[in-house]
């Protein structure tokens, strides 16, 4: 084998118009030039050992790292750096080199294999600056669009920052509104509840008055009823006549326990009847109160009619079966009901309680509550609109369309799901106008929280406002050039697909 020492490489470095040889070993990387001085002893890269500088490229392996043979094959860890002018310079592993293969552009590896090489390193320079050009025109105009976007997202931030603000603003107003008005129902309140308390007061009095005539004239009517004898005077044996009266319930009631009832007194007129009357009206039965009649039933081919009884409450309801029809051509118009008979119905009469309701406020009182409950209604409508502006201020809510729909608190907690994509839900003629997200965080007590979306034509695709219509479900209004249409265009369903 030919033993070819100290085989050099040409490497031009243009500066100012001129070009300058660089002289170093064959297969050595200008950045280690340094380490391969010619007339100097060669040290290995790694240190191992040193030796004379006319055994480097010598075919012959003496370095461990085979740094002594970067331009041969003899160090199976060698590499080969190929220059490459024009193009990038590279490395090849050392068993490349000579083996009849082209690996260099510039043919610099096949230096003494007897291959055709085609120097090409000037066209494949030429063809990565075209893509190198390409990249630096793509980067240009993605930086350019990135500051774009940033400009968009700043300004974006700050409109966000001014509704913020606005919205911040409209709060304050909102709860200085709502502080008035709570004022206004405070005051307009305290009128009211004392127009009722006098109102109140007044017909207790009233009550009493009605009560206490009812009273007399029942003590009056019973007098006269046990006077059997209309001597003006009520006896024990008259009184003993009313069994009812009886203090032990043994059935009897007896001259001693008559005299008791009587004060231990033999008679007693109108005057004194009235401390007597104190002790028995609980138990007084009056002889002229009329039996209860009994319960009349109709029958199911009667006319029925309401019947009237003395009694406080209506009297129960009562089946009655019929008979079913033989003729079973009318099977078809059978009910179940129609075995029933109406139920015998009584009405009853007027309670006391009836006959002692309070009767409707005065017109002066009445426009004080009128004016109560309107204080309230104003304050109630503002306190909800309060409670409103605190939802969309104090929540951040995102959309991921076809995903899902969430809310988390701006200054801290847990995320909340606010529904799962669902299905297109717009109207007949375009059910992509409305997405509905469904079966998210169940409310307290309360059904899953829900999503409506309602899309609209915009140049950008933004969450314009976000409310609560009802409880636990949510309304969005989105803009999106997605659903934007040419004008007349009768097909509004976005490309034929059911999805954005």
């Amino acid at each position: 084998m030919t033993c070819i020492h100290l085989l050099m490489t040409l490497v031009f470095a243009v500066s100012l118009g001129t070009a300058v040889e660089i002289q170093r070993p064959r297969g050595v990387p200008l950045s280690k030039k340094a380490f391969y001085e010619e007339n100097k002893p060669f040290t290995c890269l790694d240190g191992s050992r040193t030796i004379p500088f006319d055994r480097v490229n010598d075919d012959y392996c003496d370095c461990k790292d085979g740094s002594d043979e970067p331009g041969t094959a003899a160090c199976p860890n060698g590499s080969f750096h190929c220059t490459n002018a024009g193009f990038r310079p590279t490395f090849i592993p050392s068993s490349r080199i000579n083996d009849g293969i082209c690996d260099c552009c510039d043919t610099t590896d096949e230096y003494n294999s007897g291959a055709k090489c085609e120097n090409t390193c000037k066209e494949l320079g030429r063809k990565e600056r075209e893509v190198l050009q390409k990249m630096a025109e793509i980067t240009k105009e993605g930086f350019l669009l990135k500051q774009q976007l940033i400009e968009e997202a700043k300004k974006g931030r700050q409109e966000k920052q001014d509704k913020v603000t606005d919205m911040q603003e409209n709060k304050k107003q909102l709860e200085e509104k709502v502080e008035a008005l709570r004022t206004v129902k405070e005051t307009a309140e305290q009128p009211e509840k004392e127009a009722k308390e006098r109102h109140l007061k007044a017909w207790e009095e009233q009550k009493a008055a009605i009560r206490l005539e009812k009273d007399k004239a029942k003590m009056a009517e019973a007098f006269l009823e046990l006077d059997d004898n209309a001597d003006g005077f009520v006896s024990v044996s008259e009184l003993q006549t009313h069994a009812e009266l009886d203090p032990d319930a043994d059935g009897t009631l007896t001259e001693t326990e008559a005299q008791g009832l009587m004060g231990g007194t033999e008679q007693v007129d109108t005057s004194t009847f009235e401390s007597v009357w104190a002790s028995i009206k609980d138990k007084y039965h009056s002889e002229s109160q009329p039996e209860e009649p009994a319960p009349v039933e109709t029958s199911p081919d009667e006319v029925k009619e309401p019947v009237v009884d003395n009694e406080s409450e209506p009297y129960p309801e009562e089946d009655i079966s019929e008979e079913e029809d033989e003729d079973d051509d009318d099977e078809d118009d059978y009910h179940e009901d129609d075995d029933k008979a109406p139920p015998t119905v009584r009405t009853p009469e007027k309670s006391q309680d009836d006959e002692e309701a309070m009767p409707p406020y005065d017109v002066d009182t009445q426009v004080l509550i009128d004016a109560a409950q309107k204080a309230r209604d104003d304050f109630e409508e503002a306190e909800k609109a309060l409670r409103e502006m605190d939802d969309q201020i104090g929540y951040i809510y995102r959309l991921c369309p076809f995903n899902r729909v969430s809310q988390k608190p701006k200054y801290g907690g847990s995320e909340t799901n606010l529904g799962s994509w669902g299905s297109w839900s717009g109207p007949e003629n375009n059910k992509y106008l409305v997405m509905k997200y469904e079966h998210g965080t169940g409310c307290w007590q309360g059904p899953s929280r829900s999503t409506t979306v309602k899309l609209t034509c915009g140049k950008e695709t933004v969450v314009t406002s976000t409310s609560e219509p009802s409880r636990c479900e949510y309304l969005m209004e989105f803009t999106t050039p997605a659903v934007c249409q040419e004008p007349n265009n009768t097909d509004l369903s976005p490309h034929g697909h059911e999805e954005l």
